[in-house]
């Protein structure tokens, strides 16, 4: 075989974490903007929780899972029609803003086991949304503390495929 190419397919971590993104929740109770852009920062936001429970809990971050997860997003901005160079720089811009929401998310030490949503990371990232309505902000951290609670109790072995089993304890989904 000439060619090798890498398979297009979406791993129990994309799909979860995209499950999660597409909750009504967001769109309908929060009134987040429906676009692929605030899909991608909720993924984020709920990938760096999930990195964060597996920190506390000891265990790096599988590399081939976030590597996995890069991919399907890359794969994504091409399939919207994006060129090599324009993918090639929002991938570069969306890495820098996982590690920016990982950094600065949770306002607790990680040894205490406990998660604190860091207002000013949710205001960066969702201002226009979040900012209008002070209720929103609260309604988005129950939402992200209850999501690191749930997540917090599963074993790691299978945290990424029941993380998506998450229901939102305010109003309907």
């Amino acid at each position: 075989m000439i060619f090798n190419f890498k398979k297009h397919n979406n791993t129990d971590l994309y799909s979860t974490l995209l499950s999660l993104s597409r909750n009504l929740f967001f769109y309908n109770h929060i009134k987040l903007n429906d676009s692929f852009e605030t899909r991608i920062l909720l993924m984020l936001f709920h990938f760096s929780i999930l990195m964060i429970i597996s920190k506390i809990k000891g265990k790096k971050f599988d590399q081939k899972s976030y590597d996995s997860l890069f991919h399907n997003i890359e794969n994504n901005l091409r399939e919207l029609g994006l060129g090599d160079v324009a993918v090639n720089k929002k991938m570069k811009d969306l890495n820098k803003i996982l590690y920016d929401i990982l950094l600065k998310i949770n306002l607790i030490n990680s040894k205490d086991k406990k998660f604190k949503l860091n207002k000013k990371i949710v205001f960066k990232y969702f201002d226009k949304e979040v900012n209008k309505n002070a209720v929103n902000y609260d309604i988005l951290e129950v939402y992200f503390d209850d999501f690191f609670k749930f997540c917090f109790e599963l074993s790691l072995d299978n945290m990424i495929q029941n993380a998506k089993n998450y229901k939102i304890s305010y109003g309907s989904t």
